[in-house]
C-alpha cells in the first residue's frame, strides 16, 4: 500500500501570553492531526515544560537548521516567566511572537516546511514592541513578494476580502478596477484546484444597496462593475455587484462557491456568525498554503483551560489538506 504523504507544517504559537500555545498543544494531541501532518513548531522554550506534548518533539534552540524529518520544536525565544504570563502581554512577548512568524516564513522559503499555520497574535503588542504590524496576511505578502487574498473558508460559506485591515474611511480609495480583476482571477485560479471546476463567484458592492445605481455611491458604477465585466471577459465566472445584506441572506443555500466582499467586517461578520469554530483563514496567492484559526489571542481565557482548540484543529487540517493537494 502506498504511504500517504504527511506534509511538514510550520506552526507559530502566537502571543505567548495568549491562548496560542495551549490551543496548539491541544490540537497536536489529537490523533487525526498527528496522522495528517508532521508539526514543526516555532515558539518559546518555556512552552516545552508547560505543555508535555512538546517534550516528545526534536528540540532546536533557535531557528531550524535543516529540513525536519520528525515532529520538531524550535525554541526561538527563552522568555522570563513574567514576560509570558497568561493574560498579561509584555513587550518581550510582542517581539517574540513576531520572531516565531518570521522563523516559520524562513523555513518555508528554504523549502523545509510545506505549509504554515499561525496561532493568533496581537497586532497591538507587536506594534508596541517596535514593529508596525497590520497582520499575518500583509507580512506574508511582503515576505514572498506576491499579491495575496484573504479567504475565510468555512463549511457553509467561503468569503474572500478585497481589502483587509483598513480603516473604513480608506476602503473606497483602496478599491481599483485593475486590482479587483487580479483578485477575481486569483480567486478563480485558487479555488479551481480545490473544486476541480471553475468556481462561481459573487461580488459584493461597497455601498448600501450596492449603490442604488449611483444614488448611494459611485464605486459600483465606476470601479466594481467594470472589474466584473473585465474578469468575465477573461473567463472568470463572476456576477454582481450585489447588495451585501441581500446576498448574505442566502448564505444557508448560497448559489455561489465564494463571495468577494469589499471590506473586512462586511465578510467576516457573516462567516463568524455562521460557523465560528470551523471557519479557517486561508491566504491565497502564496507559493505554499497558509492557514490560521479565525479568532484572536483571547487574553481573558489564557491559562484557564477554557479555550477551544477546535478552530486550531481545523486550521491545521486545512493546511495539511492544501499542502497535499498542491504536492
Amino acid at each position: 500500500m502506498k504511504r500517504l504523504h504527511k506534509p511538514r507544517v510550520g506552526i507559530s504559537i502566537g502571543d505567548p501570553s495568549g491562548i496560542g500555545p495551549e490551543i496548539v498543544a491541544a490540537a497536536l494531541r489529537k490523533p487525526n492531526v498527528r496522522t495528517a501532518l508532521t508539526p514543526v513548531v516555532f515558539g518559546d522554550h518555556g512552552s516545552i515544560e508547560a505543555f508535555p506534548i512538546f517534550r516528545r518533539f526534536r528540540l532546536y534552540l533557535g531557528s531550524l537548521p535543516a529540513e525536519p524529518q520528525e515532529p520538531t520544536y524550535c525554541a526561538i525565544s527563552s522568555l522570563n516567566p513574567g514576560d509570558r504570563r497568561p493574560g498579561r502581554p509584555s513587550i518581550a512577548g510582542g517581539k517574540a511572537q513576531l520572531a516565531y512568524i518570521r522563523a516559520a516564513i524562513d523555513a518555508a522559503q528554504r523549502g523545509w516546511v510545506e505549509a504554515i499555520c499561525t496561532a493568533p497574535v496581537s497586532k497591538e503588542q507587536i506594534t508596541r514592541a517596535g514593529t508596525p504590524f497590520m497582520g499575518h496576511t500583509e507580512l506574508l505578502a511582503s515576505a514572498f513578494g506576491c499579491e495575496v487574498l484573504m479567504l475565510m473558508d468555512g463549511p457553509k460559506l467561503r468569503v474572500a476580502l478585497a481589502t483587509n485591515h483598513l480603516p473604513l474611511s480608506e476602503v473606497p480609495g483602496a478599491l481599483g478596477t485593475r486590482r479587483l480583476v487580479a483578485q477575481l482571477k486569483l480567486l478563480a485560479r485558487s479555488l479551481r484546484r480545490v473544486l476541480r471546476r471553475p468556481p462561481r463567484i459573487a461580488v459584493c458592492g461597497v455601498n448600501p444597496h450596492a449603490g442604488e445605481g449611483g444614488l448611494l455611491g459611485k464605486e459600483e458604477v465606476r470601479v466594481i462593475g467594470p472589474a466584473i465585466r473585465r474578469a468575465r471577459a477573461t473567463g472568470v465566472r463572476c456576477e454582481g455587484p450585489f447588495a451585501a445584506d441581500g446576498l448574505f441572506s442566502l448564505s444557508r443555500k448560497m448559489p455561489y462557491d465564494v463571495v468577494l466582499a469589499m471590506f473586512h467586517d462586511q465578510g467576516l461578520v457573516v462567516t463568524k456568525a455562521l460557523d465560528f469554530e470551523r471557519t479557517v483563514n486561508v491566504t491565497l496567492g502564496l507559493p505554499i498554503p497558509r492557514t490560521s484559526p479565525d479568532h484572536g489571542v483571547a487574553y481573558r481565557l489564557a491559562g484557564r483551560g477554557q479555550a477551544s482548540a477546535e478552530p486550531m484543529i481545523h486550521a491545521l487540517l486545512k493546511a495539511a489538506e492544501l499542502a497535499v493537494a498542491r504536492a
